[in-house]
């Protein structure tokens, strides 16, 4: 999956994987479905997601975004890294992270193609933002809600454990990206001829999307599930404005990456099968003994460990796995928090972590885009030890200061 050779799709590595493991019946079809059926919530999510991201690409809103953000940054290309690198933040933090691979990753590509700069420092950044900042609220990553699965913290106390890691951990990554692409940076941007108007389709997609922000917001603070409330207005808003147009709006279905769920739901299959081999008691045994130690080598070795595994697993079913193991071993508070970083900051090491940055290379390969796994791994071999490291000082210090 890490390397596709002969640039042959990730489902078919992972899929692969799953189907070895059912004929050569290391796991039973039973469990397997079981495992298929659990991820429903999450294709649910990311089909409204996908579908959110299609209409806003039909009715301009990425052209528009992209004009805006090349004439605000006023032939400055550190600039245009800040504003791309906010506009991340956004999305992350109200659509979730994988919302900011779909849905921004074309706005941007398109703005560094009419600024006609080097696009794979602000290419990065979409990447690296989307998990950076993907745990500022509970909707912002679905795997705070599978880690959280079974004591999911109200709104308040949540914003109270995570306020100070997300805030390190946005500036520093920040940081890190601007010190990496440096001479790059010095590159002058060219306007663009002309900025983009948005018509009246385009701005019922934002005022969609911001009915969709309100939506995820409200299903969060009462505990309810995320993917039916998503797919739903995202179907609901699609009809309304293609009825409006009187359109035919089934092109849509175009823009859902099927092959995404896909693989998915192949990666829950992996992890039920790791946890029929004992995983789970494996797992339990390392929190227990983590618990043991001092807080910051506890927070440190879990953190660390946590994130380093996303990079083998997956960062969606390791989350799952760690949810069962936190749950299973009864640990909660700071170690729990410490799982969260790992499972959120992590996948920012290579390009298998998070189903984010999956999504986000597959956004790529739309546009005839192409980055390899080691022009990711260079950049994030420096950016996620430091911006986990920090995360880890500012969930520290978080409870330094309550108590």
């Amino acid at each position: 999956m890490l390397l596709r050779p002969r640039r042959i799709a990730e489902v078919w590595w992972v899929g692969g994987g799953a189907a070895l493991l059912l004929l050569t019946g290391a796991i039973p079809w039973h469990l397997a479905a079981a495992a298929v059926t659990d991820g429903s919530d999450v294709y649910l999510f990311l089909v409204g997601m996908m579908l959110l991201a299609e209409l806003a690409r039909e009715q301009g809103v990425f052209d528009w975004l992209a004009g805006e953000t090349v004439h605000h940054a006023r032939g400055s290309t550190p600039r245009l890294l800040l504003l791309v690198y906010g506009a991340g933040v956004l999305v992350t933090v109200f659509l979730s992270n994988d919302a900011t691979a779909v849905v921004l990753t074309p706005a941007i590509l398109a703005a560094t193609r009419r600024a006609r700069v080097t696009p794979l420092p602000h290419l990065l950044a979409c990447a690296l933002v989307a998990n950076a900042a993907s745990f500022v609220l509970p909707i912002s990553n679905p795997a705070n809600l599978v880690v959280f699965h079974h004591a999911m913290p109200p709104l308040h106390l949540w914003l109270a454990e995570f306020a100070w890691p997300s805030i390190l951990t946005i500036v520093v990554t920040l940081l890190l990206l601007q010190l990496l692409f440096r001479k790059t940076l010095a590159e002058p941007v060219q306007d663009a001829p002309e900025r983009v108007r948005l018509q009246h389709g385009g701005l019922a997609a934002l005022a969609g999307i911001g009915l969709t922000v309100v939506v995820l917001l409200v299903a969060s603070a009462r505990g309810a599930a995320l993917g039916m409330p998503t797919c739903l207005a995202a179907i609901g808003i699609s009809a309304a404005i293609y009825g409006w147009q009187r359109a035919n709006p089934l092109p849509l279905l175009a823009g859902i990456s099927w092959s995404t769920l896909a693989l998915v739901a192949a990666l829950f299959v992996m992890v039920r099968a790791l946890e029929q081999i004992g995983a789970l008691g494996w797992t339990s045994m390392a929190l227990h003994w983590a618990a043991g130690r001092s807080n910051t080598a506890a927070v440190l070795l879990t953190a660390f460990t946590v994130g380093v595994g996303n990079n083998l697993v997956n960062n969606l079913p390791l989350g799952l796995l760690t949810s069962a193991a936190l749950h299973a071993a009864h640990v909660t508070g700071m170690l729990a928090s410490a799982a969260l970083l790992g499972i959120d900051i992590g996948p920012n090491l290579s390009v298998t972590g998070s189903l984010a940055t999956i999504l986000w290379l597959i956004a790529l390969r739309r546009e005839n885009v192409h980055i390899s796994a080691w022009d990711f791994l260079r950049a994030g071999a420096l950016i996620m030890p430091l911006s986990l490291l920090a995360a880890c000082a500012g969930l520290l210090m978080q409870q330094g200061l309550a108590h």
